[in-house]
């Protein structure tokens, strides 16, 4: 696919920290009840660390008990890229920026309650968080 925002990864280093490379431009994980976000209750804008593409709406968050920031749709549907990833010995979704190509983390159907059914399971370390002015 090609993205809107393409860098090299010696662009992406001098830009993320060495966390956020790992998980944005490598598919790493953070561990799970350490993400800064986890716990962020304002109104606010999701968007990708890397390049800012707008993500998700705090209105979409929800306490899943997973240990990651979890939303169960994204801003629009274009705002990510949805890949079959058979790592690890199972069959999951991973999540992308659509405008970047950055990992961001997994979507699961099991959003049990919400309007959608799914589980956007994101790190923290992918996202930024803007709070809504009020």
């Amino acid at each position: 696919m090609d993205y809107t925002v393409s860098k090299s990864n010696d662009e992406w280093r001098g830009e993320l920290t060495q966390e956020q490379f790992a998980v944005l431009r490598e598919a790493a994980t953070e561990r799970p009840w350490t993400g800064e976000l986890l716990d962020e209750e304002r109104s606010g804008l999701y968007t990708c660390a890397a390049c800012h593409a707008e993500l998700f709406k705090s209105g979409t968050k929800f306490d899943s008990g997973c240990g990651w920031p979890s939303f169960y749709e994204s801003i629009n549907p274009e705002a990510v890229q949805l890949i079959e990833d058979n790592t690890l010995g199972m069959m999951r979704t991973e999540v992308r920026c659509a405008a970047c190509g950055s990992h961001l983390g997994h979507v699961f159907p099991d959003g049990l309650g919400t309007p959608t059914g799914d589980r956007y399971c994101m790190n923290s370390l992918a996202l930024d968080f803007s709070a809504e002015d009020k």
